[in-house]
């Protein structure tokens, strides 16, 4: 039996062009720990109108409760998209500190 690979033992191993081995396993890796800025929504300007959601490259933006969105610190990783995009400017990218 094939044993399963999870993660290449040097450089030689990887996957060109990415490191996915096994198909909707992306939820595994946490890739936000690399960022230099997250972004912080500011309800008061936030008209609940989704176009961070919509433009999110990484799908990690999504509704609370209340209907404001709010990103996935987990996944996100800083690009600044959201807060180009949000014409409320109610997101704010800030240095991760």
């Amino acid at each position: 039996m094939k044993k399963k690979k999870k993660w290449p033992e040097d450089w030689q191993d990887l996957n060109p062009g990415c490191m996915v081995f096994e198909p909707g396993s992306a939820r595994e890796y946490h890739t936000g720990s690399w960022r230099a800025e997250r972004p912080i929504f500011d309800e008061s300007k936030c008209i609940r109108c989704g176009v961070c959601y919509i433009f999110c490259p990484e799908g990690c933006i999504s509704q609370n409760k209340n209907g404001y969105f709010e990103a996935d610190l987990d996944y996100c990783k800083g690009c600044g998209i959201c807060a180009h995009e949000c014409w409320p400017r109610a997101i704010k990218m800030i240095e991760e500190g």
